[in-house]
């Protein structure tokens, strides 16, 4: 699709996929009451289905897109399965463009690699054809309850107290802090949202935290103009 990016990670794909869907599932439930007939129980959809198709060269092409030269597919299929086997979400980006550099909506949304298929075909040459489906990532966390009471025995003689505490409920991935933010004006020309993180936190892998935090005001992680003011979350 001309005028798409596609990220996985900090890996942008060489060629945009012709085709993206998105699948939001439903979890409503539908019931019977007695003389009521059916009703609707509006839940929380489920999580979003991600379904594209990818080519990955196996030579350089004047149409492909690479950040930093041309890889080679070994370099994209390492990728994908580091991917799938480190068991870690990740962000996966979409950024949209008119034929005159306009920007249109994008997509920013944590996720999981589910399962790939890698396909050789003689008539796509030496490239490689490689179905990727990925899951939304919704974060979670644990929460402790503190309850006191006693309980006698059955014959009524010894009383056993308990207590249970309650503490706050603690995410399983840590999420930027909005409520303490810091603004930062880019300083460099076409900069990147790792190198911002780099200098930011002292640690490029930290991107994602600017990326959620950014959301509305970069389009692009790879291509952010100077001057432009973000958001540092405090973590």
């Amino acid at each position: 699709m001309t005028g798409y990016d596609f990220y996985l990670d900090k890996c942008l794909l060489p060629i945009a996929p012709g085709r993206l869907q998105l699948s939001i599932k439903n979890e409503n439930k539908t019931i019977k009451l007695m003389n009521e007939g059916q009703v609707n129980l509006l839940k929380t959809a489920g999580l979003t289905d991600i379904e594209f198709e990818c080519i990955i060269p196996q030579i350089e092409y004047p149409f492909a897109v690479y950040t930093s030269g041309f890889c080679g597919a070994e370099y994209y299929l390492a990728y994908f399965e580091r991917l799938k086997t480190r068991q870690r979400p990740f962000q996966f980006i979409v950024t949209r463009r008119m034929p005159d550099g306009g920007a249109l909506f994008g997509t920013n949304m944590k996720v999981s690699m589910e399962d790939y298929r890698i396909t050789e075909n003689a008539e796509e040459g030496f490239d490689l054809s490689v179905k990727i489906n990925l899951k939304q990532y919704r974060e979670y966390g644990t929460k402790s309850v503190s309850i006191k009471g006693a309980v006698a025995n059955t014959a009524g003689t010894n009383t056993i107290s308990y207590t249970v505490n309650v503490e706050q409920t603690r995410s399983r991935e840590s999420a930027p802090d909005i409520g303490k933010m810091r603004n930062y004006k880019v300083h460099r020309k076409n900069d990147t949202l790792f190198n911002i993180a780099k200098e930011t936190y002292g640690d490029g892998s930290k991107y994602s935290l600017l990326s959620i935090a950014n959301k509305d005001t970069v389009n692009d992680p790879f291509n952010i103009e100077q001057g432009t003011v973000l958001k540092i979350p405090a973590v």
